[in-house]
């Protein structure tokens, strides 16, 4: 590295300039402080770095590389996932999100082709406890029997800790004793103080034992022959010498099963919950039983399978084999025949445009070319007239979104509009809601964008977490309320006009949050089911189990079809019965997991999720009835088909994308391959 220096000579002559070659300073050392970091989750703190050529004298200005290191970003049995779980600014600021063991690799220049290289290792461990809750305790506490505490932890950060721990002691060990996991065994009458403690904060209840009534236990069902899936609500009641209900008598519930599986020892075949309610995963006869201190009754099931699968058939495929296929959109267009649009990786920026009137027989009719490394996501206007599409690597970095008149695709698709205002991280995944597009912008927050003239869109809104670290990876609206899927944050529901909160697409209100452990929520499908009315939120996983996530392409892009192998993914279907509007607490109730490959984006409709599983293919599976547990186990995967094709972009790997119902077909898009559309058979093939 050389530059040259003008330098100016004063004499009794007038001035004169001369230059001379002088060579930079190179750099020899590098001292980095602190040299190791250890944070709680929400700290951050500045490196500082000084850099020294050979003598020591200290270079100013050299410049400075932070690079995260993520430590256990392929210990999947770790649950830790490679995005927010810190980061790391330019100018070497560190912010913890998740805890775990990491690195923040600092390197400096040397020359063209070299560099000094220091890593600092990075410990994050979770911040400290600072408030302890029982929640909803129990009003009425009978001698000779067993309760257990509910207790909610809150951290530093306001955050509510799962699975925290904790402590509890009592004061009379005689009235009750409690064990570490909060369960009272209350053995006479009397009073005694219950404290719950963490670290520094406790919180204290009064307990007062009372003489136990209870003489008798009823537990009833509404049928005893029920398929695997099939929730069953057990009605248990502690009745009085009088028969009459005994207020807050604790009951516990177990059950016991004969089934197949178990004979030669396999899995657990079932769950039930605090409240009674039930589900069979195995074919078998099931005993439940509930107590409540020496009371007992039992209740017999018979469980039958749940023959829910169907042939799933080829109707028809359209190859795109020179670069990667993203996200797909399926509508009928206003000239009455059906049409398709799928975005592309690593396709000169090209949004695809079919035909698939006839599913046997799709046929591209236009293309749309935009400056773009990719064409992530795309969806077209409830009335079909507009399609939006979004950009990722631009050539200036201003990416944003290209908006279409896709009113009659045979006759030629229009750009009308583009708009990239504050949009130039890139636009990965994006919305079309009731003339507005919810954009994200650089993986950190969605813009909302008015489109009701789409030849002049603007921006009208925006939303992010409080905290400007998070990050955002999808958003689906429904019904006037944005639900956003957000890495480490989970679910994110938010008011843009019909939450009831008073929120509009200028003013977007946050209606609640469910995070979840993995880190790993990708993709959110909200759902209320027709058979039950319950509201459901469907929150996908997605997680690589190998291959590199660098945009380099000399290192590899961590995309399927562009490294040596195809990837394996991880990941699952977490499945909510949340209704933001409403007034009851989010419940983690069920999962949908297939074993050998992880999920990308969800549809549901007809109480039928649709789902893409990358390697593992399109999977079709029953979300009827109520849900609860493992639905994967409980056979009520309805079918699936792997897209294995040879001349592929990598040949005979199927990476499914995602999927969509129209019109009695199903239509997916996979990375490798293209377009594809399959039909279900009838029930009991």
């Amino acid at each position: 590295m050389r530059y040259l220096l003008a330098v100016t000579l004063l004499a009794s002559s007038p001035a004169a300039v001369a230059q001379e070659e002088i060579s930079d300073p190179q750099p020899a050392s590098i001292e980095v402080s602190p040299a190791e970091l250890a944070l709680a989750v929400g700290d951050s703190v500045q490196l500082q770095v000084i850099v020294r050529d050979a003598s020591g004298t200290v270079i100013e200005d050299a410049p400075v590389l932070y690079l995260p290191e993520w430590g256990q970003f392929w210990n999947l049995d770790q649950r830790t996932w490679g995005f927010n779980l810190f980061r790391v600014s330019g100018d070497g600021l560190v912010t913890a999100s998740k805890p775990g063991a990491y690195g923040v690799r600092v390197r400096v220049p040397v020359g063209d082709d070299d560099f000094l290289d220091e890593l600092v290792p990075l410990r994050i461990v979770e911040p400290p406890i600072t408030g302890v809750r029982i929640v909803d305790p129990p009003a009425h506490f009978y001698e000779g029997t067993s309760v257990r505490l509910d207790i909610e932890y809150t951290d530093r950060t306001g955050a509510t800790r799962d699975g925290a721990e904790g402590g509890f002691r009592s004061s009379d060990r005689d009235v009750a004793e409690v064990d570490e996991h909060g369960y009272l065994t209350l053995a006479k009458r009397g009073r005694t103080i219950v404290t719950a403690m963490a670290g520094d904060a406790k919180t204290l209840l009064e307990v007062e034992v009372a003489k136990n009534p209870s003489r008798r236990l009823s537990a009833v069902v509404d049928d005893t022959s029920v398929r695997t899936g099939d929730v069953v609500q057990v009605r248990a009641t502690v009745l009085d010498g009088d028969d009459r209900p005994v207020p807050d008598a604790p009951i516990t519930y177990t059950f016991n099963a004969t089934t197949p599986a178990l004979a030669s020892g396999g899995p657990s075949s079932g769950m039930i919950t605090p409240d009674g309610r039930f589900v069979a995963d195995l074919p078998g006869e099931y005993t439940i039983l509930a107590t409540s201190g020496g009371l007992s009754e039992r209740v017999t099931l018979l469980v039958r399978p749940r023959d829910a699968r169907r042939e799933v058939n080829l109707v028809g495929h359209g190859r795109v084999n020179e670069y990667g296929t993203s996200d797909l959109w399926v509508w009928e267009g206003n000239d009455g025949r059906d049409y398709a649009v799928t975005g592309t990786h690593r396709g000169e920026g090209k949004a695809l445009f079919w035909d698939v009137t006839d599913p046997s027989a799709m046929e591209i009719v236009g293309s749309v070319k935009v400056d773009a490394r990719n064409v992530n996501d795309v969806k077209v206007s409830a009335d079909g007239s507009v399609a939006v599409i979004s950009r990722e690597g631009a050539s200036n970095r201003r990416n944003g979104i290209v908006i279409l008149d896709v009113s009659s695709p045979r006759d030629g698709i229009e750009i009308i509009a583009e708009y990239d205002d504050q949009l130039t991280g890139g636009v990965h995944n994006l919305f079309v809601h009731d003339d507005h597009v919810y954009a994200l912008s650089a993986g950190q927050r969605y813009d909302i964008i008015n489109i009701e003239d789409p030849s002049n869109p603007h921006r009208v809104g925006t939303f992010q977490l409080p905290n400007p670290d998070r990050a955002i990876h999808d958003v689906w609206v429904v019904d006037g309320v944005a639900y956003s899927a957000n890495w480490n944050d989970g679910v994110v529901a938010v008011d843009v006009g019909g939450g009831g909160q008073g929120g509009t697409p200028r003013s977007p209100v946050l209606m609640g949050q469910v995070p979840f452990g993995t880190g790993w929520n990708h993709a959110v499908f909200p759902y209320r089911s027709k058979s039950t009315g319950k509201h459901y939120v469907f929150a996908g996983d997605e997680a690589a189990r190998s291959g590199s996530f660098s945009p380099d392409p000399e290192i590899g892009t961590g995309t399927p079809g562009y490294d040596d192998e195809p990837n394996r993914w991880r990941g699952w279907i977490h499945i909510l019965e949340w209704d933001p509007a409403g007034d009851s607490a989010p419940r983690l109730v069920a999962r949908y997991e297939v074993p050998e490959a992880g999920s990308h984006n969800i549809w549901v409709e007809d109480e039928v999720m649709y789902v893409a599983f990358y390697n593992g293919g399109l999977r079709v599976v029953d979300v009827s009835g109520e849900l609860l547990g493992d639905l994967y186990r409980q056979g009520r995967e309805i079918g699936r088909f792997l897209p294995y094709d040879a001349d592929g972009l990598v040949p005979n790997a199927p990476q499914v994308w995602g999927a969509q119902p129209f019109k009695g077909h199903v239509f997916f898009s996979d990375y490798n391959t293209g377009l594809w559309a399959v039909r279900l058979g009838d029930s009991g093939q």
